[in-house]
């Protein structure tokens, strides 16, 4: 299959938190591209995700998941057994309640509550779907041009800076302990955008945007290796 191919061919996506804002919108896009979606949500209420899977019988899967869970996530693996998954993707971020506030300020369960769900959760989701994904597929965090300890010269968001820079490094990791596998793993950098977590003061929308995060995607397609890119596909900096 040619580099052409890999970017247009049509696959199976694996959308870790896809009820609503931009994993949501992930999973509508790929649907647009051709794809199929098997997408998590966490709870048991009714989500735009439900909707995208009603307009598009049999293209949309619906599985329960909360990433900080460790035996959802056992419990999603062993469902997913058998199942020709060509991406996984985890699109997991919170952040403090006071974006102002420093890390001295910040209370003890509020941190670990931040880092749990940004760092720990969604890399024990790789750790524990990875298998599950093609040996020549792509895995792909949401990560954020925050978590770069080079490009930090304003500081500011400390507590939420922190964890992206923290799922970067365990990312790294990660990679490391996978050097010369054919996986493409991409840390994705999407920018500010206008959602529950960016705010409405966000530049960018969902609409300008997410085409581009899953272009981007695509196109790592068949580049084994890690890659912390920003939406447009360019090299943030560690």
């Amino acid at each position: 299959m040619t580099e052409a191919d890999l970017t247009t061919s049509a696959g199976t996506v694996l959308i870790v938190g896809a009820s609503r804002g931009l994993g949501q919108a992930m999973a509508a896009e790929f649907v647009a591209r051709g794809w199929s979606v098997i997408g998590t949500v966490r709870g048991t209420d009714r989500t735009k995700l439900h909707d995208l899977a009603q307009a598009h019988p049999g293209r949309v899967d619906i599985e329960p998941l909360d990433i900080t869970r460790p035996h959802d996530i056992t419990a999603l693996r062993q469902l997913l057994s058998g199942r020709g998954i060509d991406m996984l993707f985890v699109n997991a971020g919170t952040a403090n309640a006071d974006q102002e506030e420093t890390i001295a300020q910040v209370s003890t369960e509020e941190f670990i509550r931040v880092m749990v769900t940004n760092a720990l959760s969604p890399m024990r989701v790789v750790e524990g779907l990875q298998d599950v994904v093609a040996p020549a597929g792509v895995i792909g965090i949401m990560s954020s041009g925050q978590g770069s300890i080079a490009n930090n010269v304003k500081g500011g968001h400390e507590v939420y800076r922190g964890s992206k820079a923290a799922l970067n490094q365990y990312m790294r990791s990660y990679a490391a302990r996978h050097a010369g596998e054919p996986r493409a793993l991409v840390l994705m950098a999407p920018g500010w955008i206008r959602t529950d977590l960016g705010g409405p003061d966000a530049p960018f929308t969902m609409e300008e945007t997410v085409p581009q995060i899953v272009s981007t995607l695509l196109a790592q397609r068949g580049k084994p290796g890690l890659h912390y890119l920003d939406r447009e596909g360019r090299t943030v900096p560690w």
